[in-house]
């Protein structure tokens, strides 16, 4: 029975090395993951930006359409002072001219303010669209690098895949399918060690008699709270009898 433990273990060491080597492999993408999705934000900002900077043009362009008719108008009845014969019309034609020399001042603000909103807007697009630039320089770097890393990764793994399946082949199968269930549900750690009497899975103490038991390793033991195969580790620094 103790070879059985000595093989669980050597399986799980193993299966362990083949996680980091996934878990490495997935970290790997998500920086370039991460960096796709940095680039795709300021590629949304900056398409927000231009719907608002056509909408301000569009608006500048109408007010500048309503500050030309104000001048025009401005003009006409100044025109038409000359012509007038009753202060009636007079005092008309004066009010018409101050209303609109009130519209062609309003008007002309809010242009120089479209037109300035419109610059910075513009600002933020350029500064947007050069951090892209930069940006998918460095993503695309990053690509080649991370590609390169990962291939090294899976050769490697490749091996210890190998060399994985000749381990598992040597268990019996009753014990190589309590293994595989536990490697399944108990997030890849399915043998754990016992270290001062705890449970090095879930952390839970576990009773005295079964410690004993379990160091004895005559049989295969599990741990009562979550099922893993447990065997015992001698705790760090204890002396070894000569």
């Amino acid at each position: 029975m103790k070879e059985e433990i000595f093989k669980l273990i050597k399986l799980q060491a193993i299966d362990s090395e083949i996680a980091g080597f996934d878990n490495t492999i997935a970290n790997h993408q998500a920086v370039i993951t991460s960096r796709e999705q940095a680039i795709e934000e300021k590629q949304e900002a900056i398409a927000v930006f231009r719907s608002k900077i056509e909408l301000l043009n569009q608006k500048q362009r109408e007010t500048k359409s309503e500050h030309d008719e104000a001048g025009i108008r401005v003009k006409d009845r100044q025109n038409k002072m000359m012509q007038v014969q009753t202060s009636r019309e007079h005092q008309a034609l004066l009010k018409e001219i101050e209303e609109n020399k009130k519209l062609f001042k309003e008007t002309e603000d809010r242009i120089l303010q479209f037109l300035e909103q419109i610059e910075q807007l513009e600002q933020e697009v350029a500064t947007l669209e050069n951090l892209c630039s930069g940006e998918q320089q460095l993503l695309a770097e990053a690509v080649v690098t991370v590609e390169k890393e990962i291939k090294r990764i899976e050769s490697t793994k490749k091996s210890i895949v190998s060399q994985r399946d000749k381990e598992a082949a040597a268990l019996e199968p009753p014990y190589l399918k309590r293994y595989a269930m536990l490697i399944d549900k108990r997030d890849r750690l399915a043998v754990v060690a016992v270290n001062v009497n705890v449970c090095q899975g879930c952390y839970m103490a576990l009773p005295p008699q079964q410690v004993i038991e379990i160091r004895k390793a005559e049989k295969l033991h599990t741990c009562p709270t979550c099922q893993r195969i447990l065997y015992y580790k001698e705790p760090e620094g204890t002396a070894v009898e000569k």
